[in-house]
């Protein structure tokens, strides 16, 4: 039986030309909070694009990795890079066992990016991932729909709420975004 994963809340979106990710920092391990003021997102390619992750951190960090090599390999081509790693995590016989999900996000474009081989990008340009990311989607997308908030604000304002509603999200939130 196949274990679900239960780890944490990433979103990113890109509104009125600003781009942003944010996570929480909690950590669980099994039931037990562990850990409160983790980082799960980063800047990468010189901070042009954004990447969050969700799911076992060793197989995150691993995708990560593997991520920024493949930005390095395709000069800083975020649709291609996605793809190629959305390939390799599919077919390498290693990376198909890792238990992770990214979100990765640019000045143009959002994807979520899954061990089963998906590359997501949504027609709205936002992009959830983890135990709380339904919650967090739901909120940003109301509340890019009926606010005149920032992308930063509605990442904090959308992560708030699912950390009101996630057991495993909290309420230390980090959000990054794309310098103009």
């Amino acid at each position: 039986m196949k274990r679900k994963i239960r780890s944490t809340t990433i979103l990113g979106l890109i509104h009125n030309g600003e781009a942003v990710i944010g996570g929480d920092g909690q950590v669980t391990l099994g039931n037990t909070v562990v850990k409160h003021n983790s980082m799960k997102i980063r800047k990468l390619y010189n901070g042009k694009v954004l990447c969050g992750f969700a799911g076992s951190a060793a197989d995150a960090f691993t995708l990560l990795g593997r991520f920024e090599e493949k930005l390095e390999q395709y000069r800083g081509n975020v649709n291609r890079s996605v793809v190629e790693l959305a390939k390799d995590w599919r077919t390498d016989k290693y990376l198909r066992k890792l238990e992770a999900m990214l979100a990765v996000v640019s000045a143009e474009n959002s994807f979520i990016v899954s061990g089963t081989g998906d590359v997501i990008e949504p027609d709205d340009s936002i992009v959830a991932i983890g135990s709380g990311g339904m919650y967090a989607l739901a909120a940003a997308k109301m509340l890019v729909k009926h606010s005149n908030l920032s992308a930063k604000e509605i990442a904090m304002e959308a992560l708030k709420t699912a950390s009101n509603i996630c057991i495993y999200t909290n309420e230390n939130i980090n959000v990054e975004e794309i310098e103009k």
